[in-house]
């Protein structure tokens, strides 16, 4: 009986030695076996088992045969493959066909790429205008630019310079003393003042400045009352740069 059991063990037992080996490659010899091939180790299987059973007799090949079938089967599908060499065997990988060298989490798919500050691009925005004002008082009915004027006017003149590409116009105001046409004339002898300080002591080219009088037409407090009379004698500029 002892030796009945042995001829009936050993020839299984060889195939199934054969099979387990044989699951760690494939069909092209340089990758892991996934579940997917079990009917390729069934067959080698059966083969395998037929062979070792004829060893013993012809009635062995037969039975042989359907053992190794079997085996080969059982042993190939419950392999845990690793088809495309991520580390995560194909019965748990939900991303097949990584491509190599590339870091998976425990269920087979990549991990999410995030860009680094430095290439995250911010939508650009728009510019906002760098805006430079002017107002220069002036004494009743004069048109010399005092000497407290000249910082403020310096600033204007610097502001300019830095940017190259601006133009400015210097307008001329008075309060409303006076006829109009007389009023006229000094709006346009105070921003000729102005002008000429631009141009001449802080070297700002005569194509970049103009100057304009508007008389007593255009005041911005009341002509009523000696304050604001005081604050329509004046010289006013603006300049405009996007930076």
């Amino acid at each position: 009986m002892r030796t009945r059991l042995i001829r009936v063990a050993f020839p299984l037992l060889l195939a199934s030695s054969v099979l387990s080996g044989c699951v760690t490659t494939s069909s092209t010899g340089d990758a892991v076996l996934n579940q997917g091939n079990w009917p390729l180790c069934s067959a080698i299987g059966g083969l395998a088992g037929g062979g070792l059973g004829a060893i013993e007799s012809s009635a062995w090949a037969a039975g042989g045969a359907v053992a190794g079938a079997v085996i080969g089967g059982i042993i190939c599908y419950a392999q845990d493959g690793d088809e495309d060499g991520d580390g995560v065997f194909d019965r748990r990988d939900r991303c097949p066909d990584t491509p190599p060298n590339t870091s998976v989490r425990h269920n087979g798919c990549p991990y999410a790429e995030y860009a680094s500050p430095a290439q995250v691009m911010e939508p650009d925005e728009p510019a906002v205008p760098v805006r430079v004002e002017l107002d220069v008082k002036f004494d009743f009915d004069k048109s010399v630019v005092k000497e407290g004027s000249h910082a403020d006017i310096k600033s204007l003149a610097d502001f300019m310079k830095q940017y190259p590409q601006t133009t400015t116009v210097v307008e001329g105001h008075t309060d409303a003393i006076g006829s109009d046409a007389y009023n006229q004339g000094l709006s346009e002898r105070r921003a000729n003042a102005v002008r000429d300080v631009l141009v001449e002591q802080h070297g700002i080219e005569t194509s970049r400045v103009s100057a304009v009088g508007y008389g007593e037409s255009r005041p911005v407090a009341d002509n009523d009352t000696e304050s604001g009379r005081a604050i329509n004698r004046r010289v006013e500029a603006a300049v405009e740069a996007l930076p």
